[in-house]
Parts: C-alpha cells; sequence; structure tokens
C-alpha cells in the first residue's frame, strides 16, 4: 500500500511538473499578448484624446506617421518612416541626382552631425567639414527633431537661401554659414592621373559608382599607354558617406580575385550573407593604396576593410566613421516605405565596423595649411643649386637630355605643390611609387 501511495503521489508530481512546464510558457506568453494589447489600447486613449482636447486641430494622418516615426526612430539613428514623398526622393538620390545642401548626415546627442560634405555641392563650396554639428536651420533649433524632420528642415526649392547655425571643434563660438540650395549632381568617380598613379575619386555610392570607376579607370590606363606604365591605384574615398551595399561589393570585387568581401549578420544567425568575389582584378595585380577620414561611412568602409583584409591595398589616413549596419527599405501600403536596421556588416576577418570603424595601416593626418604673410615670403631663404654657381658645367646638353631634364623638374615641382594642396594624396602617391620601384613582384588577396 505504501509503494502504491508513493507511486501515486510521484505520478501526481510528475504530471504537475509536466504541466507546469507546459502551460508555464503559454501562459507568459498570453500575458506578454495581453501587455501588448494594453498598449495599443493606451495608444488609441492617447490619440483620441488628442485629436479631441489639443489646443489646435490636428492632421491625423500626420499624428500616425509621427507615431510611427517615433518607434523606429526609438530603436536607433538610422531606422526610420519614409513618407511617400521621402521614398520617392531616396529613389531619385540613389539614381545620381537630387535637390539640396549635398551633405550627408547623422544624429548624436540631439544634434545634426555631418558625416561628410560631397564633392562640389553648395555644402562643400561653402566650407561644411565632417564632424560638424548642425545646431539650428533658418534660426530654428534642430535639438528634439528626429533627422527627417531636420533633413526636411534643410530642404527647399533650388536657388533658395538657408542659414545653418554650426558648431566646430576647434572653434569658440557656433557660427552661421548661409547657402543657397541647388540640384545636387552626383558624379559617383572622378578619374586622374598624378604623376603615375591613377587617382579614382569615389564620392558616393550610388547606380553609377561602378560603371563610373571601370569606364574611368580604363580610360586613364589607355592614355598612360597601359597597365605597365602605372605605379598603382590610388582609391580616394575620403568624405564618402557610402551608399548601396551592392555598389560597394562591386567595386571590392573589381580589385579581388576570390574570398569574402563581406558578410551580414542579423538576429537570426540563418538569416546572414556572404559575399564572395569573383576572379578578375582591374588593376592587374598593381598595388592599390586606400584613402580614408572621419568622413569615410558605411559602402566605403566596406571596401576599405574588404581590401584591407585580404591585404591588396595598404589603407592610410585617419580612422573612418564606424557605420557598420544595414538598413534595409520595406514597401509599405500607401506609397510610403520603412527603413529598418536588420543586420550588422562585418569585414572578411570578421571584424565590426560598427562603433569602431576601419583602422588605417597608416595614419596621415591632413595638416591644416598655414596662412603665409608677405614677411615670410620676404625672409624665405633662397634655394641655390650647382646650376647656379658662377661657371657651373651645365654647358653641352643635347635638346632631348634638357628636355628630359625640364620634364624631371616639372613633375618634382607638381609633386611638391601636390603636397602643399593636398598631403595625404601625395603620401598615398609615395607609397606607389615606392611599390613600384621594389620591382615585379606585386600584391595579392589571399
Amino acid at each position: 500500500m505504501k509503494k502504491l501511495m508513493m507511486a501515486v503521489t510521484g505520478g501526481a508530481v510528475l504530471g504537475l511538473m509536466v504541466t507546469s512546464q507546459v502551460a508555464g510558457p503559454l501562459l507568459a506568453q498570453d500575458q506578454r499578448s495581453a501587455s501588448v494589447y494594453e498598449q495599443l489600447d493606451l495608444f488609441g486613449d492617447i490619440f483620441e484624446r488628442i485629436r479631441a482636447g489639443y489646443v489646435e486641430e490636428v492632421d491625423d494622418k500626420a499624428l500616425i506617421e509621427a507615431a510611427i516615426n517615433g518607434m523606429l526612430t526609438s530603436l536607433d539613428p538610422h531606422s526610420s518612416y519614409l513618407s511617400a514623398e521621402a521614398t520617392a526622393a531616396m529613389r531619385v538620390q540613389t539614381s545620381g541626382e537630387f535637390g539640396g545642401l549635398g551633405i550627408e548626415v547623422t544624429q548624436e546627442d540631439g544634434w545634426v552631425k555631418v558625416v561628410s560634405p560631397m564633392d562640389g555641392t553648395p555644402a562643400d563650396d561653402a566650407g561644411i567639414m565632417s564632424g560638424d554639428f548642425i545646431t539650428a536651420v533658418d534660426g530654428e533649433s534642430v535639438m528634439g527633431l528626429t533627422l527627417d524632420d531636420a533633413v526636411n528642415l534643410m530642404r527647399g526649392p533650388v536657388g533658395s537661401e538657408i542659414v545653418i547655425t554650426v558648431v566646430r571643434e576647434g572653434e569658440v563660438e557656433p557660427f552661421d554659414v548661409s547657402i543657397i540650395r541647388d540640384t545636387i549632381r552626383l558624379t559617383a568617380v572622378r578619374t586622374r592621373t598624378e604623376g603615375n598613379a591613377v587617382v579614382l575619386r569615389i564620392s558616393t555610392f550610388n547606380e553609377q559608382t561602378f560603371p563610373n570607376l571601370r569606364d574611368g579607370m580604363a580610360e586613364q590606363i589607355a592614355e598612360a599607354g597601359g597597365i605597365d606604365n602605372i605605379d598603382g591605384i590610388v582609391l580616394d574615398m575620403r568624405n564618402n558617406p557610402g551608399g548601396l551595399l551592392n555598389q560597394a561589393i562591386m567595386v571590392s570585387d573589381a580589385f579581388l580575385e576570390g574570398g569574402e568581401i563581406t558578410s551580414t549578420r542579423g538576429r537570426d544567425p540563418a538569416n546572414g550573407e556572404r559575399f564572395n568575389a569573383t576572379p578578375g582584378d582591374l588593376a592587374e595585380g598593381k598595388p592599390i593604396v586606400v584613402l580614408i577620414n572621419g568622413g569615410s561611412a558605411s559602402a566605403s568602409e566596406i571596401v576599405a576593410g574588404a581590401l584591407q583584409d585580404h591585404r591588396r591595398a595598404i589603407v592610410i589616413g585617419t580612422n573612418s566613421f564606424g557605420k557598420g549596419s544595414v538598413q534595409t527599405v520595406v514597401p509599405l501600403r500607401g506609397e510610403g516605405a520603412m527603413r529598418l536596421t536588420t543586420s550588422r556588416y562585418y569585414t572578411p576577418s570578421g571584424r565590426s565596423i560598427q562603433a569602431l570603424g576601419i583602422s588605417p595601416d597608416i595614419i596621415v593626418e591632413q595638416p591644416r595649411r598655414a596662412s603665409v604673410t608677405e614677411d615670410d615670403d620676404e625672409t624665405s631663404p633662397l634655394v641655390r643649386s650647382e646650376a647656379d654657381l658662377r661657371g657651373a658645367l651645365n654647358s653641352g646638353l643635347s635638346e632631348d637630355e634638357t628636355r628630359q631634364i625640364e620634364e624631371d623638374r616639372a613633375r618634382a615641382e607638381a609633386a611638391a605643390q601636390l603636397r602643399e594642396d593636398d598631403y595625404q594624396l601625395a603620401y598615398a602617391i609615395d607609397i606607389l611609387k615606392g611599390l613600384n620601384a621594389l620591382g615585379p613582384t606585386r600584391m595579392s588577396g589571399n
């Protein structure tokens, strides 16, 4: 009888345990659902009270859109709601032409922070710099506004004037900058040759980026008389705020023979993606130097990280911005959209870029240009050479030898001028020249 009682008691306890294990999660789930519905009821109560009792009549649609946007922007600075108008503007921007000032911005501590001005835009011409904080637009403070609302304040008709208040490191007081709005037409990649180096200035990653790079690079190499007549490639991505992920992958792939370019990881590991390079190197193994700075963000960091991890390029400059998250644009009813952060991206070695950025292999600061006074010019010592000495043996040179000397001198003077104009770029070109002088050994991916 005692054994029977023990068995019955044991079975009851086991049954209680099984019941608890099954019912516990279900009960918790029901409680969470009830809590969500209670919060939604609360939202409905507040919505109705605002409609009925606010001091001025409100627009129902605007009120709901503001609530949706508030929910998204509370997650991180890059998630937001896009109205139908904002969605259309975003499509135009990624195609390479849009209206505005020409700055990429983010939000930090409630203020609008400039990631970078875009080349050749009104903001760039007005001297707006990466790292500047915009605290007011036409006298109206941006504190407390969402990023999209602050951006909307800066939008306006082409040709109209806007005054932004800027706080800059190193400046004691905020100052106002007047800018005339214009239509922004971005040339994604500008190409030129400096000395024997092909310079590819990538200002943004839109639908034109890879075609611009491919065609411009081919043109510069052809003008040089072939790939063997150049020292290498400079990828200048300073103040490049990023853009389309697929373009960053295509640009990276252009210089890699294989291996991972980047990977993305979301909350669910099963939804992660990996992007790999395909055979083919536009530079045919020639050395590459990548230029970055604090205004290099997102897609430009993907390219820099991929080429750095594969030891395909030397990265120089200053630490990049550190935007290592991926936003997915989800279309919504009514032609609007939701921009939602869905994953982080990583370099081939597994480094997260988020809030850390890409660290250069060689840190090279861009020195501030010192002002030169007339007194400085008068007191500068004269530079003399052997050719300046009376009776120097500088005669008897052939026309070809004289022309060669003059060309070498012109190149040296151009290089010296470039150091004055853009020290970081001059440094990058010097590195390429040194690598090329080592001989036929070329850098390659691994």
